[in-house]
């Protein structure tokens, strides 16, 4: 089997075995395409023929064409996961992966709004038909650290109201359950009887009654903030709920159950911005803590 026809057969069996989305199985295969070209221009004719040297000078090549640090851990975990496979079939006997390290990668802190700001961001009154689903839209958003795949999914079966909890599929087809607050599901109950409920149809419709497309979701809360002095988009207020909610609990176990984060390492970054707002507050407040211009 050629190399391209075992990075198909990858591919596949991540979709259907591993129930992989439609992104992650399109970032695999522009990572795995790259590889693929990078071998025809060196002449190897098998994954076998490649070692730890040939793809330290895949990365370096990639490295020179202006690919950034990310993307190399990315393109390094791409191959990675293909080799294992292989490995496991009995399709490659060693792995050329093996003391390969990519760039270390400097994480940035996701931006997040004040609880005012969120405050003055849910609460916006955007007038017009769409007000209403705006308002539940903005408030289911900021109360259960949805993303925007998942509230565009919704449908109003998985909700309960009385209960105050909605149940999330999230990525890797992993359901979990989490709370909604009072404020959304009273803008959940003033769109259900704006619109009906019928428990199969999306909670946010949009033309034809589908699920509202998730780039309207991000046109529209660009114009909702507009007086915001930040950039605001969909997965900024999953940011601001995690945020919050690790400012007042303190419970990172927790704030990693709700945003069904699979590795708590991803929601560790939450407990650096709360570091940042504590030092802040330290810089504000402590005599000896002021900085001379």
């Amino acid at each position: 089997m050629s190399p391209a026809s075992q990075v198909d057969a990858w591919l596949q069996r991540l979709a259907s075995e591993r129930q992989a989305s439609a992104h992650t199985v399109d970032a695999y295969r522009r990572d795995l395409a790259k590889l693929l070209r990078f071998m025809e221009a060196q002449g190897v004719a098998t994954f076998d023929a490649l070692d730890p040297n040939r793809m330290r000078a895949f990365i370096a090549t990639e490295h020179r064409a202006g690919l950034a640090a990310k993307s190399l851990q990315r393109l390094l975990s791409s191959c990675r996961s293909l080799f294992r496979q292989l490995i496991r079939e009995g399709a490659l006997a060693h792995d050329p992966m093996a003391g390969v390290r990519g760039p270390k990668v400097r994480r940035k802190l996701p931006q997040v709004l004040d609880v005012d700001e969120a405050g003055a961001l849910v609460e916006t009154d955007s007038g017009g038909k769409l007000a209403v689903r705006d308002r539940a839209m903005l408030e289911l958003f900021y109360s259960s650290g949805l993303r925007l795949s998942e509230l565009v999914n919704l449908r109003w079966i998985d909700l309960d109201l009385d209960g105050g909890e909605v149940r999330v599929l999230g990525k890797g087809s992993k359901t979990r359950v989490v709370p909604v607050g009072r404020p959304a599901i009273t803008a959940l109950r003033a769109l259900g009887a704006a619109e009906g409920m019928p428990p199969d149809s999306p909670i946010f419709r949009g033309r034809g009654g589908a699920p509202i497309n998730p780039r309207t979701v991000q046109l529209r809360m660009n114009k909702l903030a507009l007086g915001l002095p930040k950039h605001v988009h969909p997965h900024l207020l999953r940011h601001t709920f995690a945020s919050h909610m690790l400012e007042s609990s303190g419970d990172l176990r927790a704030v990693q159950e709700l945003l069904g984060h699979a590795d708590i390492a991803t929601t560790q970054i939450y407990t650096h911005l709360d570091f940042q707002h504590l030092a802040k507050v330290y810089d504000a407040a402590h005599p000896r803590a002021k900085r001379k211009p």
